[in-house]
């Protein structure tokens, strides 16, 4: 089969691999019909994810067909389409038994692309079977589909849920990528007061009016005077960091209320400052995490009734999965092509210009 290898920092190649085999009873092996790339695959790229080690097939989100199920799995078989969760949960260990399957500690956690071969190839074995992969509803686009396999439960529970957003909130959003996008949705599904978007890119700030957003800041604002200005001076009630840069980070920090609530969500490459000499006094809360995927079946339901944005809110380019390296050069150069998510098929389609 053909698959996504990284091949060292910096290098990735679209070629012929071996075909994935069942290795346990309870894995399965999924054709992949839509797969997208993730910021987190770029930073894997750069280097920051130092143990995935050369020869990995990337990816960690895709939707398929299962062709191939081992003897112990129960859930799924063979000509079910499915959801492949970007979290892998071996469904027994302490920390699975809690609903924390980002820690999974019997063999699962974020594995996909990470400790073993990923998504971004033809076909996937993936371990854990019952416990991984969501049955899909037929009213389910794939491309609706793969959204839920990473950005949309990322950006709800380490988002929304770590930042306890509730009704009458202020929350400000710092970065209009797709996970600050889905961090949008899924907090107006708690009825804040007004969602407050920063990003440097006008076109994401476009996008991130369309699924959500109140108020918008640009390159050439102030956020940090904004939001004193609409909250009375005191700070938002939540600041989510979408970015995953030391400066975002501590920007969130400054803009929080006194009892407010930093949730970090981006990825960090390196050390990010944390002042507890202006925040040790406030009462301001910071959380961290790896998604868990606990909440996918209720986010699939949200889809189907049509309660989340559908991928043509956050979709700018589309490729065939033969496409794969053309598709890695589009996202790795966002801030020219104007992408925000990625996503490749079976089918060949044309590129499409980006949104708005």
């Amino acid at each position: 089969m053909k698959a996504l290898v990284f091949e060292g920092e910096g290098r990735i190649s679209w070629r012929t691999v071996p075909d994935p085999a069942l290795l346990t009873p309870q894995d399965v092996v999924v054709r992949v019909e839509n797969v997208t790339i993730c910021g987190t695959d770029l930073h894997i790229l750069r280097g920051d994810v130092p143990e995935v080690r050369p020869g990995t097939v990337l990816g960690h989100e895709a939707v398929g067909e299962v062709v191939e199920a081992g003897d112990a799995v129960r859930n799924v078989r063979p000509g079910d389409r499915v959801l492949i969760s970007c979290i892998t949960g071996c469904g027994r260990c302490r920390f699975c038994r809690e609903n924390r399957f980002g820690q999974c500690v019997g063999g699962g956690g974020w594995i996909l692309g990470h400790r073993i071969d990923g998504t971004q190839a033809e076909y996937v074995r993936v371990p854990h079977a019952d416990t991984s992969l969501h049955p899909l509803p037929g009213a389910v686009a794939g491309e609706d589909a793969v959204l839920l396999a990473d950005i949309f439960p990322t950006a709800y529970e380490v988002g929304v849920l770590n930042g306890r957003v509730g009704p009458g909130d202020t929350v400000v959003v710092v970065g209009a990528g797709p996970i600050g996008l889905a961090t949008v949705a899924t907090a107006r599904l708690y009825s804040p007061r007004r969602v407050i978007v920063v990003d440097r890119s006008p076109a994401r700030l476009e996008a991130a009016r369309g699924v959500g957003a109140d108020v918008t800041v640009g390159a050439d604002e102030d956020p940090e005077l904004l939001v004193s200005d609409l909250t009375g001076g005191l700070g938002a009630d939540v600041a989510v960091e979408a970015v995953g840069l030391p400066a975002t980070f501590e920007q969130c920090a400054r803009m929080v209320r006194p009892g407010g609530r930093v949730a970090n969500v981006g990825v960090h490459g390196e050390p990010a400052a944390l002042h507890l000499e202006r925040l040790w006094s406030r009462d301001v809360t910071i959380t961290t995490g790896l998604v868990d995927t606990f909440s996918t079946p209720l986010l699939l339901e949200m889809v189907a009734a049509g309660r989340l944005p559908a991928a043509a809110a956050l979709v700018t380019h589309r490729f065939s999965l033969q496409e794969m390296e053309e598709a890695y050069d589009i996202f790795t150069r966002a801030a020219d092509t104007g992408a925000l998510k990625v996503v490749l098929g079976e089918v060949p389609h044309d590129v499409l210009a980006p949104a708005g």
